[in-house]
């Protein structure tokens, strides 16, 4: 009988653990299916995608031109692979719960041409938004891919750019305590003359 307990567990445990490794692409590298926009997102032919606002699109507070999850998202790993041109500057948005008012309603993980800079504070590539800024400066050269890892678990918050830990907080400690749990996921339009790549769009959900 203890065996049989003990294999069960074991079996509950494995599959639990299988279940919370399975990814799941949320760019599928043709189409925007599962997202929603009305900004100028383009497939590209190596799959990637990339934002290329419109002639006299400026200006970062279009919100409805950002790219947006269909769906929200609770505890996860993100996965994010993006270039940038010289000053390319974006953002990767998360766990928002008004996509009209994202600034207010979620967080954001800076993406912008940081490349070189000694001191790197909130509003620099890796930083969270009005929080902390990245522990170190990884950002790559402009035209270089960078991956960008976000690991959300309740209040706990943890960034990994280009394979190195640069932000490891607990939210409810940070003045963006009171930002949701749960939340969509976005990419930022910040209008001309910003053109990016991103790739490798991905999410593994947590329990």
């Amino acid at each position: 009988m203890k065996k049989l307990l003990l294999a069960a567990f074991i079996s509950l445990t494995l599959f639990g653990h299988a279940a919370e490794k399975k990814w799941v692409t949320l760019y599928n590298g043709k189409d925007l299916t599962g997202w929603q926009t009305t900004g100028n997102w383009l497939p590209q032919t190596d799959g990637s995608l990339l934002i290329q606002p419109r002639k006299g699109e400026k200006g970062w507070q279009r919100y409805k031109a950002y790219l947006w999850t269909k769906r929200t998202y609770k505890n996860f790993v993100l996965h994010v692979e993006y270039k940038y041109p010289p000053k390319g500057n974006s953002g990767i948005y998360f766990r928002v719960r008004d996509r009209n008012n994202p600034v207010k309603t979620g967080i954001e993980a800076q993406v912008l041409d940081s490349f070189g800079k000694k001191k790197v504070g909130p509003h620099d590539h890796g930083g969270i938004i009005s929080t902390v800024g990245a522990s170190k400066n990884m950002s790559k050269k402009p035209g270089e891919w960078n991956t960008m890892i976000i690991t959300c678990k309740g209040s706990h918050l943890h960034v990994k750019l280009n394979g190195e830990q640069i932000v490891d907080i607990q939210l409810d400690k940070t003045p963006v305590k009171d930002r949701p749990l749960e939340g969509f996921i976005g990419l930022q339009d910040h209008g001309e003359p910003n053109n990016l790549h991103f790739r490798n769009i991905k999410i593994r959900e947590l329990k």
